[in-house]
């Protein structure tokens, strides 16, 4: 996926992940009670988590709000998590001071209108494949899988093999 940008992937130190859409299938689900449910692949789970082994920051950016993308952000060890933002672009510039990077240092993973100024400004700007065509017109890479359903490891293992680090992490399972 990021195979022929290998020099700006050397350069990335934060991975930025949208959820709506790209963490999830993009449904939104509520219980007769009101309560809200999503489901989230482990394999993006696992992904995120080797991207952290490796030295990658990893962050979510979201439009919604909700406890259960803070549950999911904590178990997974995602220290920067940025909810109820519209402008992705925005949120993520007033991130990075913090984390001591700049847009060149980012590789942004979203699927829809809000997360295109991100897409269009960092490093690597990718779209999951069942992201609006807009979105993947202006994104460097497309993943194969859709949202939900393992785009985002799919993102994290390019991510890793164009720093030349996906090997290592897949044999210390070995």
């Amino acid at each position: 996926m990021f195979s022929q940008y290998e020099e700006k992937a050397k350069q990335v130190r934060l991975a930025v992940f949208d959820v709506d859409g790209v963490l999830t299938n993009g449904q939104l689900l509520f219980s007769e009670n009101g309560e809200e449910l999503k489901a989230f692949s482990t394999l993006d789970g696992q992904g995120i988590k080797m991207l952290q082994r490796a030295g990658i920051e990893t962050a979510i950016i979201t439009g919604r709000t909700s406890q259960l993308v803070a549950r999911r952000a904590k178990n997974l060890g995602i220290s920067h998590l940025v909810q109820g933002r519209e402008d992705k672009l925005i949120a993520l510039k007033e991130l990075l001071p913090s984390l001591q990077l700049e847009l060149h240092q980012v590789a942004y993973l979203g699927d829809d209108l809000p997360d295109l100024a991100a897409i269009r400004h960092v490093a690597l700007g990718a779209a999951v494949a069942n992201a609006h065509s807009f979105v993947k017109q202006h994104a460097i890479a497309v993943t194969q899988s859709s949202g939900g359903q393992g785009a985002a490891r799919e993102f994290c293992d390019a991510l890793l093999a164009a720093q030349g680090k996906l090997q290592s992490a897949l044999d210390s399972y070995l």
